[in-house]
């Protein structure tokens, strides 16, 4: 998948829920979904912030990271939005 495809999609929570499980699971589903409820978002709004987010505010060393997982991945996509997931629930 290509990473402007999919976050084309996150224009509603339905579609955000399905790239959410495409790249992770069910705990991934309610972790962003209880955080999205706590900051008083709805799934897609607080999707597309965390990639946002994660574009704009990574670490030198945190894209060094990436681009070394991107380099080993089939699905690079699904990497970049896993990390940027992980990003925004952990800050």
């Amino acid at each position: 998948m290509l990473l402007g495809d999919v976050l084309r999609k996150l224009t509603d929570d339905g579609a955000a829920a399905e790239v959410i499980m495409s790249v992770g699971d069910l705990a991934l589903l309610n972790a962003i979904s209880n955080r999205a409820a706590r900051e008083g978002l709805g799934l897609a709004s607080f999707s597309q912030a965390a990639v946002r987010r994660y574009s704009d505010a990574a670490s030198e060393e945190e894209w060094v990271t990436l681009l070394g997982q991107i380099g080993q991945s089939v699905d690079p996509a699904a990497t970049y939005l896993k990390r940027a997931f992980a990003s925004a629930l952990h800050p």
